[in-house]
């Protein structure tokens, strides 16, 4: 199986070539500060970084020459590490959160409902408002989107709305999809 790092858990980054593992004879090498340095020999580039006690990394090898930067291999890998975290935590956009409410819902529970829905909407998830309809309740279905239409007013005060997907009579009742704008 192997050592695993303790820095890059169960994360499927791919970890890059550093020093004597880079195989391309020529590579473009970039200096710690993120300036471009020029196209040097191998043998060169290894030279410039050992020189500044420091690693040479290759970044991409789809370009002619591979692109090569100087710096610390550790610290790249935590950077590496820390962008794939945010990325996660950007990613939570696809997620919905569902909101139920009911028939006869009170207008203080609907405006705990809303600002319930408003922390959703925060973190960035969508929300499914769902009105299930039970019974005779089904057949009154003008006062049903009443009370949804009621609570998206009660959520619009509190942030900005999009609608995702339209009010959809379903089966069980009504469905609206709204993400944060």
């Amino acid at each position: 199986m192997g050592f695993k790092s303790p820095h890059l858990h169960q994360t499927l980054i791919k970890k890059p070539l550093i020093n004597n593992q880079i195989r391309a004879r020529r590579v473009r090498v970039i200096g710690e500060e993120g300036r471009q340095l020029g196209i040097f020999e191998l043998e060169k580039a290894l030279f410039l970084a050992k020189e500044k006690g420091l690693d040479l990394i290759q970044i991409t090898e789809k370009v002619d020459p591979p692109v090569c930067k100087i710096g610390d291999y550790g610290k790249y890998l935590y950077n590496l590490e820390k962008k794939e975290r945010l990325k996660k935590i950007k990613s939570v956009g696809g997620k919905i959160k569902n909101v139920r409410l009911r028939f006869n819902i009170s207008t203080h529970d609907m405006e705990t409902k809303s600002r319930q829905a408003e922390k959703f909407l925060k973190k960035g998830y969508k929300l499914r408002i769902e009105m299930l309809l039970r019974g005779r309740e089904k057949a009154h279905g003008d006062l049903a989107k009443e009370k949804i239409n009621s609570f998206l007013e009660e959520l619009k005060k509190l942030s900005p709305l999009k609608i995702e997907r339209e009010l959809k009579r379903e089966p069980r009742g009504y469905t609206i999809i709204v993400s944060a704008s």
